[in-house]
């Protein structure tokens, strides 16, 4: 089969997906014929999907493919063959299922991590100590959250200085441009829809309370320089030089955990140390209070808590912990309110997204280690261009 052919084979399979579950395509920037083919046929049998997933990886080594597309491709076939096992009700460890389709494998986080960063926590907290932790946490966070009213201004503030930033640094089509909405009764806090022709939507939800210490992280992760930027980027190259497998982007897969790692790394990479004070000062032009330098400590004191989110994941659905127990070993590590407690629970329980936490713990640890090979800043630039830029996969990080 030459490249094209199974390029073409590849795609189809891919949105044939979202004909079983609506949402599995992410994006899809391809040739719009492909799609009318797969929603015009019949809604196709997960199980044949998943035949045809391994099929295609077996003809893979004869087809004549860089050693990066077919690296690529490679991991991405496994995870759709994976996936279609799955919709086809058959049995998959938990973390096999995670290794199958994010090329990682994954083990539970030390308790201990999770102390340190709540005694360092506690001395950025410090204040009135004979309330515990979790309360001074919940009334910092009160007093952090962005007037409703506001938020409209707030976004586009962080989005305008980020994208100059970004501008600066990596060039972009002059025509990209994202546009920001509010939704409700959704699982996620921000979701980029990537439309393409260099364009974006995010929506922010509005059933989280949106934070002043977040808001400039949840931008950079959507928009500039997180998935908005790659997204370009990679239309702009790899999709402009013939390699149409990234006109498509799938739950599930490998390129969902490297974007998430690069997201959620963006303000550090674009900014760096002293986001907080750059932050503020951008708040206090809005006339907003802001104290940027305690914000950043926080989130420093709170970094080794990144994987309660992934041992809850594997108490739900490796070691078959009820949803009551779960939500409490959230609300006990990451000090949230039950409320926020159930909305991570809800995100862990999703069928579709039940395994995408690794994307967020796994990819910034992979990817965070790999951007620390930089001694300079140019050089971690540099780095972080190839990660919006190449077709990299985790094991070739590795």
């Amino acid at each position: 089969m030459d490249p094209d052919a199974f390029v073409r084979e590849y795609l189809l399979l891919g949105l044939g997906f979202d004909r079983i579950e609506e949402g599995f395509v992410d994006a899809f920037t391809g040739d719009p014929a492909l799609r009318r083919q797969v929603d015009n046929a019949p809604a196709p049998d997960p199980r044949e999907l998943a035949a045809r997933a391994a099929r295609l990886r077996s003809e893979l080594p004869s087809v004549d493919l860089s050693a990066d597309r077919a690296g690529f491709l490679d991991v991405h076939l496994r995870a759709l063959e994976c996936s279609g096992r799955k919709f086809a009700g058959e049995q998959i460890g938990f973390v096999d299922e995670v290794h199958a389709y994010f090329d990682v494998r994954i083990e539970p986080g030390a308790v201990e991590d999770y102390r340190e960063a709540h005694r360092a926590m506690d001395e950025v907290l410090a204040g009135d100590r004979s309330r515990p932790l979790a309360e001074r946490l919940q009334a910092h966070r009160a007093a952090d959250e962005i007037p409703a009213d506001r938020l409209a201004e707030c976004v586009d503030a962080f989005s305008s200085a980020l994208r100059d930033l970004v501008r600066g640094r990596y060039q972009l089509p002059e025509t990209e441009r994202v546009e920001y909405e509010v939704v409700g009764d959704k699982p996620w806090s921000g979701f980029n829809y990537y439309l393409g022709d260099y364009r974006s939507r995010v929506a922010i939800n509005s059933d989280l309370k949106q934070h002043m210490a977040n808001l400039p992280h949840l931008i950079a992760h959507e928009s500039y320089p997180g998935h908005h930027t790659e997204h370009c980027r990679k239309e702009a190259g790899l999709v402009g030089d013939g390699q149409a497998e990234h006109t498509l982007f799938l739950v599930n897969t490998p390129q969902c955990l490297m974007a998430e790692g690069l997201a959620d790394l963006a303000l550090a990479s674009i900014v760096g140390p002293g986001w907080g004070p750059w932050a503020q000062e951008i708040y206090a032009d809005l006339g907003l209070r802001f104290d940027g330098e305690r914000a950043e400590a926080l989130a420093g004191a709170s970094a080794k808590l990144l994987g309660v989110r992934q041992d809850a994941a594997l108490l739900l659905h490796d070691r078959g912990r009820s949803h009551d127990e779960v939500a409490e070993f959230l609300q006990r590590w990451t000090l949230a309110t039950p409320e926020r407690a159930r909305q991570s629970l809800r995100f862990l329980s999703s069928p579709l997204w039940r395994a995408y936490t690794s994307t967020y713990v796994e990819g910034y640890r992979l990817l965070g280690g790999w951007l620390d090979r930089g001694d300079t800043a140019d050089e971690r630039s540099e780095l972080f261009r190839r990660l919006l830029d190449e077709p990299l996969i985790p094991s070739a990080l590795r």
